[in-house]
């Protein structure tokens, strides 16, 4: 027997998953720690384990890891002091951003403060040409003095990023030569290996957070992987990146920026899946968890993938107010509400809920942990959506009394009931992530109205229908393990690795010596990394892409090509694909104007992961096990409660109900009527 695990560190509790080669799941639900993440991923490894009746030593198959320290690290702002070396003149680009103005009514507009300091910022005597003509050399002599002026700061951590270093790196590579010699412990990040893309601000942004994390991360993985040997777990471990496949735990530490969403990645691959089983090209996934909730877009059932995105937002919804990053990534919209989001009035006496949240510690006032702000859990078990004796089966009672104390205080406040305040955080919440699921949608060109939403995450189940009626949703699907599907995402994901390389020019004029020389090299660090995470040669597959626009313009549209266009060298043929994709975004073609291909993209795959998982047991429809008064639904009948392991498939389950497992309670409001199907998912529909 082969068994597999999966463990997702989230940012109220870790999810951890066994699978057995016959499709068979074990799953478990702890706290996270937040002081030492790796405390909370052996406890998840020894509850599952400990359920399953197994011992580290069977586990045979892949360990799967995604995580949230990266992160962590960037909002917590606890990292080791770190420098930047950049060209002379060149030393505030991380103040100065893109001067773009992320609200530009705002006459007192913030951003964070740069995650490097001017005082570590060093700048060299060096310039290259924006053709990668080495105008100036580095000096070692001043680089080695340099070495000495950081030694005396304290510096851990360096990141290198001279201007043009995306079309060669030799100056970067010069001054990480002599830093080895002269400092041989500090960690160092080179843009043109971290980030070899065009536009300054972007990559140095990028480099830095590379830099930044690094220190944490590596010693992070080094302690996760000496920590499974010594359990005597078979194989290393491999970690799910934010462009959603997995890699060795060697490749992830010496780029950290990739694991930044690295969990919500793994969600949106389950979602992919879901897909897949239930024949549907398109659908949402919805993703609420304790801390956040996310919304992704599965077209083709595939979900999309953005060349780059945000962190540490000083607005979470406002884009550019955060620090860009130039890493694929799974394209999806954070929404912060999760069940930890925190309720509260504001100065005009208006009821809001979030963006902070309670996260795991202290959390929800319920969990009895010293948290006493109202949060959307508490919200929840006051309207009796939650059972508080059958929280994590019974393991993780919660505290009612607390919650409705908690809730008692915004409600004085609003002159309100209690029952009313309640409800009002629900509604709340479905307002918040269905407005940023419409833009998200709308943004890309896609009209989400009939689009099946699939919910997942520990409170997904609970506001999912109300979310997917603000939608205009044809059905919501709730599968099986919806709590912790981000964690079993993981293990239906291949190894993958995704690179990049700019080359600004125009597409009538290519030079092709140049696109063997780049594609080549991002072939030849792809095809090493697969082999570093166990992937046999000949089970790599390549696929080549271009970022394009027309001359002049800012935002490239990207395009995937069928076969590697080095074999044709047909121009007009990537300009026809381009002006494809750039229609069905925009609904225009501006033909007259000469393209420009910006960037070339290399996605290199190990084999699909056959998983199957176990078919529902068939059975009797299993009759409710008692009913509830809702305070959500005035006037409705009591609702009726079922517990999910006893429904057989083609049961249907008319609202008002509650359908309970474990780790999460699937509602169902009056008005919809679920159904459970032969693979175990439910899937509810409005009545007509």
């Amino acid at each position: 027997m082969t068994y597999s695990l999966a463990i997702d560190i989230g940012g109220t509790f870790t999810d951890a998953v066994l699978r057995r080669d016959d499709g068979a799941l074990v799953v478990d639900k702890t706290l996270t720690t937040h002081q030492n993440l790796l405390e909370g991923f052996f406890r998840g490894v020894d509850l599952v384990l400990g359920k399953a009746g197994v011992s580290p030593a069977d586990v045979n198959g892949v360990v799967v890891h995604a995580t949230t320290v990266v992160t962590n690290a960037l909002i917590e702002r606890k990292g080791a002091p770190t420098a930047l070396i950049i060209t002379k003149g060149f030393g505030d680009v991380l103040s100065i951003r893109n001067e773009h103005r992320y609200d530009m009514y705002d006459p007192q507009i913030e951003f964070a403060d740069t995650l490097i300091p001017r005082e570590l910022t060093f700048e060299v005597d060096e310039r290259i040409l924006a053709d990668g003509e080495v105008l100036k050399p580095v000096d070692p002599a001043e680089i080695r003095k340099l070495a000495a002026e950081m030694k005396d700061k304290g510096v851990v951590s360096a990141a290198i990023c001279l201007i043009n270093g995306f079309r060669n790196g030799a100056n970067e590579q010069a001054i990480a030569e002599v830093l080895r010699a002269e400092a041989p412990d500090m960690y160092l990040s080179l843009s043109s290996t971290v980030a070899p893309q065009i536009r300054e601000y972007p990559r140095a942004s990028t480099t830095a957070i590379n830099a930044y994390t690094a220190p944490i991360t590596e010693p992070y993985l080094r302690g996760l992987k000496s920590g499974l040997e010594e359990a005597g777990v078979a194989n290393r471990p491999l970690i799910m990146l934010s462009s959603g496949g997995v890699i060795g735990a060697e490749v992830a530490g010496r780029n950290p920026v990739r694991m930044i969403e690295s969990g919500p990645a793994a969600g949106a691959l389950a979602a992919a899946y879901y897909a897949e089983r239930l024949g549907l090209d398109r659908l949402m996934s919805f993703d609420m968890g304790g801390t956040t909730a996310k919304a992704c877009l599965i077209e083709d059932r595939k979900p999309l993938v953005a060349g780059s995105f945000e962190v540490d937002r000083m607005y979470r919804f406002a884009e550019g107010s955060g620090m860009p990053l130039t890493i694929p990534s799974i394209d999806m919209i954070e929404i912060g509400a999760g069940g930890g989001s925190i309720a509260s009035v504001d100065n005009l006496g208006l009821l809001k809920v979030g963006p902070r949240s309670a996260g795991s510690e202290p959390g929800p006032a319920c969990y009895g942990r010293g948290g006493t702000d109202p949060t959307v859990t508490d919200a929840d078990l006051v309207l009796g959506l939650l059972d508080a004796d059958n929280f994590l089966g019974g393991e993780m009672p919660l505290d009612k009394a607390a919650a409705e104390a908690a809730v008692d205080r915004i409600a004085e406040r609003l002159g309100a009931t209690r029952e009313q305040t309640a409800a009002g955080v629900f509604r709340i919440v479905a307002e918040t992530m269905a407005g940023a699921a419409r833009a998200h949608a709308t943004d890309r060109g896609v009209d989400h109205r009939g689009l099946p939403l699939l919910a997942f995450g520990g409170a997904g189940p609970v506001h999912a229908c109300a979310v997917g009626e603000l939608l205009q949703s044809t059905a919501v699907i709730f599968p099986p393990q919806a709590s912790v599907l981000s964690a079993f995402g993981s293990l239906v994901t291949p190894v993958r690795l995704d690179l990049v390389r700019s080359a600004l020019g125009r597409l009538d004029s290519l030079d092709w010596a140049e696109v063997d020389r780049l594609i080549g090299e991002m072939v030849d660090e792809a095809r090493l990394a697969l082999a570093e995470a166990g992937t046999a040669a000949k089970d790599i597959r390549l696929t080549v892409g271009a970022d394009l626009r027309y001359a002049g313009q800012q935002n490239e549209v990207g395009i995937v090509f069928d076969a590697d266009p080095r074999e044709a060298r047909d121009a007009a043929a990537i300009g026809k694909a381009f002006e494809a994709a750039y229609f069905a975004q925009y609904g225009v073609n501006p033909s007259h104007v000469p393209m420009e291909v910006v960037s070339w993209r290399l996605t290199a795959r190990g084999r699909d992961n056959v998983v199957d998982t176990v078919p529902a047991e068939g059975g009797a429809p299993a009759a409710p096990k008692g009913e509830r008064t809702i305070p959500l639904w005035p006037g409705a009948p009591k609702a009726k409660l079922y517990d999910r392991p006893s429904l057989a498939p083609g049961q249907s389950i008319a609202g008002p109900a509650l359908v309970e497992e474990r780790e999460t309670t699937i509602v169902i409001p009056p008005g919809w009527t679920g159904t459970v199907d032969a693979i175990g998912c439910i899937t509810a529909k409005r009545s007509v």
